[in-house]
């Protein structure tokens, strides 16, 4: 079930040339940890929360910080969720969208630098890259391991392909619309496409944060996970 609302479009959010983007936040039961986030990201976006068949007060508490809000049920994966979301920016026509975690992760104060690395390259792919040194040791392993597996499967250096903080243009969201994937594989697929089609990546240097909430990242299983989607990618670059 999808609830779509229009959405103003504050000045201060267009570009130099008139093109509004838009601050998309997928949420999945997030209704303690997202309020700051939405008022943060609203400083300079448009904020648009994707609820993911939430079971608390995710909705309502975007809703009530000043975000439109599309419900999807049931929870169909964060994949699906940013899928939703581009197609609600494509149909009101939003140059791009600057997707954000929204159990605070990442840091709204640093949207400037993707704003500005995009006004000064107009990048189809924009990531945050994080310093993996920051990290607890067990993301470090799974984070620096699926990063080199990675690379080496498209044949270039890949500083942060795990990372959610990006940016992402009208024409790579039309193209990664029609990715199988619908996980964790969604946002590394969005690479692959931008890679394949020529398109242009960039980078901005992120913090590194972590809350008191446990990972669920299982490192050796989630090693062995990209293990597989690399040979996969690998492959797949191959027949380019």
């Amino acid at each position: 079930m999808l609830s779509l609302k229009p959405i103003p479009i504050p000045e201060e959010t267009m570009t130099s040339d008139h093109s509004p983007i838009l601050a998309l936040i997928p949420a999945h039961n997030e209704a303690a940890r997202i309020a700051p986030v939405i008022a943060g990201a609203r400083q300079h976006l448009p904020v648009l929360v994707v609820d993911d068949g939430s079971t608390d007060d995710t909705a309502r508490v975007a809703n009530a910080a000043g975000a439109e809000v599309v419900r999807q049920t049931p929870n169909r994966g964060k994949g699906e969720a940013l899928k939703t979301g581009f197609r609600w920016a494509l149909e009101r026509d939003f140059d791009a969208v600057l997707t954000l975690d929204a159990d605070g992760q990442h840091d709204p104060a640093e949207i400037p630098a993707f704003l500005e690395k995009w006004a000064q390259t107009r990048a189809d792919l924009i990531i945050g890259a994080r310093d993996f040194r920051q990290m607890p040791l067990h993301r470090r392993l799974a984070n620096t391991s699926g990063t080199w597996l990675f690379s080496w499967a498209v044949g270039r250096s890949i500083r942060d392909n795990q990372s959610g903080y990006r940016l992402i243009s009208q024409r790579l969201m039309e193209e990664a619309l029609a990715s199988a994937h619908g996980g964790f594989e969604f946002e590394v697929d969005m690479i692959v496409i931008c890679i394949q089609r020529n398109y242009k990546l960039e980078w901005v240097n992120i913090r590194t944060i972590y809350g008191d909430e446990k990972s669920h990242i299982q490192p050796f299983r989630h090693v062995q996970g990209f293990i597989r989607l690399a040979l996969a990618t690998r492959r797949l670059m191959k027949q380019k």
